[in-house]
């Protein structure tokens, strides 16, 4: 039969269309073919029109990844249409049904045994291929660990809980990619500068993951599936080059949201939640504006794109205030609208933006919540007086507790007390710091800090306490010790 792998436009979406596309290779499935919806057009999940589309391309079984447990209408009218078969694989929140597939993969389902139930898309995509394993020929027993860089890759950047399975997934997906023999993320990491040695959970989630979203921001997330599937040396190249252009687009687009959005953030200073709107924004981009705007004001925030008569929002949240909840308050005037409590979507008539801002502060009025600012600020796991103990052997064995991520933080170091001594801007518009901090003993270490708040710019003098997380600065041969700024107070004398 015609298979066709039903993917999404994520970076765990397409990591596991890319892992069943080399396992079936393997298994010897003779048509084997992958569809990846586009945010603009599908957006998440199955519809009735992707369904044709696959349809056209001749499918006679569909295979879902990350995706599918919702979608009953859209299943039942691929078979009742067009008589196309439809495997689940997915991982998140099911309904009270199961949708009318052929088989359905999900760990969130109470009749499903196995102990782990915080698999990624990718990862239940893995489970499938091993369960395969054990009926099919051509997949040897103990090769399917070179799936395992997939497997990593969309753990991260899914940001699951990096613990149990997940933790080995990733474990020993970052040994796999370490071997450098996936000529795509082999090319991917040379263009981002990563020398293999150094490849840790965070290159994943800040490395590889923003430039191959990126492509599905701006265009196609197609262009990243094709860098997974590169089999030569020179196509990969291609692929991770073209995915290093959409990210530095990306980049600029969000800048100009991001400023035009702090020029609107001032007439609604005294809003406790913050809801920005304008012709034309970027509906692919709009999610990291949103962070970086929680970031710079310490509020919920609400980011709307218009187009035309309607327009499309992405939220941020912290804290006791969810933003699923915010939305569920104005759902008199939404189109459409859900999420969880950290982030939410929402669509709406353009001419009720004015009316959901009221509907959204006052539901976060009604709530009466205090000292919401505690959820944003980094939690020191160690408060130390003397810099002389952060070493090379403390980040060494720091390292040791990798990978780090959701569910298993990096620790936090935090020096109660320091007098900055330097202050040096660095990068083309000065955004990035490196403040040098001294303890009471003389001992000093540089602190760095891309994309700095005004609040961390202090000045020489200033005495402040710091949080940080020590890492290792290799360049050109030289390695010394410095830190990874998260937050700084002054210390009042």
């Amino acid at each position: 039969e015609t298979i066709v792998i039903y993917g999404d436009y994520d970076i765990d979406g397409l990591s596991a269309t890319a892992l069943l596309l080399d396992a079936f290779a393997s298994f010897g499935f003779a048509t084997v073919q992958a569809f990846i919806p586009n945010r603009f057009v599908e957006g998440y999940g199955m519809t009735m029109g992707a369904v044709d589309k696959v349809a056209a391309m001749g499918a006679q079984l569909i295979v879902t990844v990350d995706c599918g447990s919702l979608c009953h209408e859209e299943i039942a009218y691929a078979k009742e249409r067009y008589g196309i078969d439809t495997v689940v694989t997915d991982h998140h929140n099911i309904a009270p049904t199961r949708p009318p597939a052929i088989a359905t993969v999900n760990p969130k389902y109470d009749d499903h045994h196995y102990p782990f139930r915080d698999l990624c898309g990718a990862g239940v995509a893995f489970k499938l291929v091993q369960a395969l394993q054990t009926k099919l020929p051509g997949l040897p027993a103990g090769h399917e660990k070179w799936l395992l860089d997939l497997v990593a890759l969309g753990t991260v950047c899914d940001i699951v809980s990096l613990q149990n399975e997940n933790r080995a997934n990733v474990y020993w997906g970052i040994e796999v990619l370490k071997k450098q023999r996936r000529p795509g993320l082999k090319a991917l990491l040379a263009v981002a500068g990563v020398q293999p040695a150094q490849i840790t959970a965070r290159t994943l989630g800040f490395g590889l993951g923003p430039r191959m979203n990126a492509a599905g921001r701006l265009a196609s997330a197609e262009y990243a599936l094709d860098m997974l599937r590169a089999r030569d040396g020179l196509a990969a190249l291609e692929a991770a080059q073209r995915l290093d252009r959409f990210n530095t687009e990306r980049k600029a687009i969000q800048q100009t949201i991001y400023d035009e959005a702090c020029q609107q953030a001032e007439r609604y200073a005294t809003d406790p939640v913050l809801v920005v709107s304008q012709q034309g924004w970027n509906h692919g981009v709009i999610g990291i504006v949103a962070s970086k705007l929680v970031e710079a004001y310490h509020k919920p925030v609400f980011i709307i794109g218009e187009r035309g008569e309607t327009a499309t929002g992405s939220a941020r949240s912290f804290g006791d205030f969810s933003a699923a909840d915010a939305v569920r308050a104005a759902d008199d005037v939404i189109l459409r609208g859900g999420g969880h409590a950290a982030a939410a979507g929402v669509t709406l008539e353009t001419r009720q933006i004015a009316t959901f801002r009221q509907r959204v502060n006052d539901y976060y009025r009604s709530l009466h919540l205090s000292d919401q600012m505690h959820y944003l600020l980094p939690q020191a796991d160690v408060v130390i007086d003397d810099l002389s103990e952060v070493t090379e052997q403390l980040v060494a064995d720091i390292a040791r507790l990798e990978p780090f991520g959701n569910g298993n933080p990096e620790p936090v170091l935090q020096l109660r007390r320091g007098t900055v001594s330097q202050l040096r801007h660095m990068g083309s518009d000065g955004q990035h710091i490196k403040l040098t901090v001294q303890d009471g003993q003389g001992t000093a270490l540089q602190l760095l800090a891309f994309n700095a708040p005004p609040n961390f710019v202090r000045q020489p003098g200033d005495v402040i306490s710091a949080w940080f997380q020590p890492t290792i600065n290799d360049w050109r041969g030289m390695r010394s010790v410095e830190g990874r700024l998260l937050h700084v107070e002054l210390v009042n004398e």
